[in-house]
């Protein structure tokens, strides 16, 4: 792990989506039959987004290539020296990277669209819109030779292929824990039910994050507390299932004092005792131990929902040559193990783990652990058509979401 004086430049994920999702070209591509979480199938039977073609070939650099990326992903020195990965790229390619920094999935999708970047960091909430809407183009992963080393439980995965298609190649990933203080939370929690039970002992102190994305967490929770709901995919939920979902946020609103998206707001939180029961990201609880603040975390025994971000190439690349160099640069192993200690993340690479600054980083972040990594059910975009394979019935798109979050919140 870096030392705590090279933070992420941005850990909130930028996931408090508005209603304005632009789900319509989703929600007319027809049905999916894929489970959500890290060890679904890939693909979507009847999803059908735009017959756009891959690249057959890459050649010469076209001078440079211009990212949507989160922060922290396209580093180039400025906020940390010692923190480059842009400018090896650049003299290896010839590539120049512009770089635009997004702080919402939304933003990335909006640029996506003017046709003035050529490849992207996007989210699960955000890839299937992109391929949707026809502003991504399928990847040939053929002409990305890093490619091969990247962990089989990342490589065509809902949020990331379509039918057997890939869309992008794996950026990193991450779950979402429970984390809490060791001198105040006791016995040590192993259930989500401590963040969810109405009569908490910890009212007031318990915190959650703040996005219609957190939705899934409930109802990943509910699979296993309500099994009669029938609930297969959190990301797939009917009317009654959703319903479940919201009245228990609306229970748990009572008793969470806080919902977090700015990370270092929720360590200050955890290290005062404000907060002290609540999810997280594993880098968020490194550098709160670092604080000095007594907390553990733990994947529950429900598993956890995550995220995994893919980098995907536009449609209407004007410099697609560029735009396959960097993402065959930037799953590298020095690249890829550079980005994940920088960011807090574990790598794509599986090479990656022989080059970090720090030994025992990838064991930290579970990076070779599948089994752990099989109990994550990875963030996508909930769209009409199940996404559990249920065609009898229709879900909540991810706008119905959103709504639902205002009306939680208050």
């Amino acid at each position: 792990m870096r030392s705590t004086s090279h933070r992420p430049v941005l850990l909130t994920r930028g996931l408090a989506v508005t209603a304005a999702l632009a789900l319509a070209a989703l929600t007319a591509c027809g049905g999916a039959s894929t489970d959500g979480g890290a060890a679904a199938a890939p693909g979507q039977s009847g999803f059908n987004p735009p017959a756009l073609k891959a690249a057959t070939s890459v050649g010469a650099g076209e001078g440079q290539v211009n990212l949507v990326a989160w922060a922290g992903y396209a580093e180039d020195g400025s906020n940390d020296p010692k923190v480059d990965w842009v400018h090896p790229f650049e003299k290896a390619t010839g590539c120049k990277v512009n770089t635009k920094v997004a702080g919402t999935s939304d933003e990335m999708v909006n640029l996506m669209k003017t046709g003035e970047y050529d490849a992207v960091s996007a989210s699960g909430d955000a890839s299937l819109r992109l391929i949707a809407s026809g502003a991504a183009a399928p990847v040939n992963t053929d002409l990305v030779p890093n490619y091969k080393d990247v962990f089989d439980g990342l490589k065509l995965k809902p949020w990331n292929s379509v039918n057997g298609v890939a869309y992008g190649v794996p950026h990193g990933r991450g779950a979402n824990l429970l984390m809490w203080r060791t001198d105040a939370v006791t016995p040590a929690p192993d259930s989500w039910g401590v963040v969810f039970d109405p009569a908490s002992p910890y009212k007031g102190k318990v915190t959650a994050y703040d996005s219609p994305i957190y939705i899934a967490d409930a109802a990943l929770y509910l699979m296993s507390a309500k099994p009669e709901l029938g609930i297969k995919n959190p990301y797939a939920l009917d009317d009654a299932q959703f319903q479940a979902a919201v009245d228990l946020l609306k229970e748990q609103r009572q008793i969470v004092g806080e919902y977090w998206s700015d990370y270092t707001k929720e360590i200050q939180a955890f290290k005062g005792g404000d907060t002290v029961v609540g999810t997280t990201w594993q880098v968020i609880a490194n550098l709160a131990k670092a604080e000095k603040a007594p907390v553990e975390v733990t994947l529950p025994k429900e598993g956890s929902t995550g995220w995994s971000d893919t980098w995907m190439v536009a449609a209407d690349a004007k410099h697609p040559n560029c735009a396959y160099k960097w993402l065959d640069w930037i799953i590298s192993p020095t690249a890829n193990a550079q980005v994940a200690e920088w960011f807090g993340e574990a790598p794509a690479n599986a090479k990656a783990c022989e080059k970090t600054s720090d030994p025992s980083f990838c064991d930290t972040f579970h990076a070779t652990d599948e089994e752990y990594f099989s109990k994550v059910r990875f963030w996508t975009t909930p769209i009409a058509q199940c996404l559990d394979g249920r065609a009898d019935v229709k879900c909540k798109d991810y706008s119905e979401w959103t709504r639902a979050w205002t009306e939680i919140k208050g």
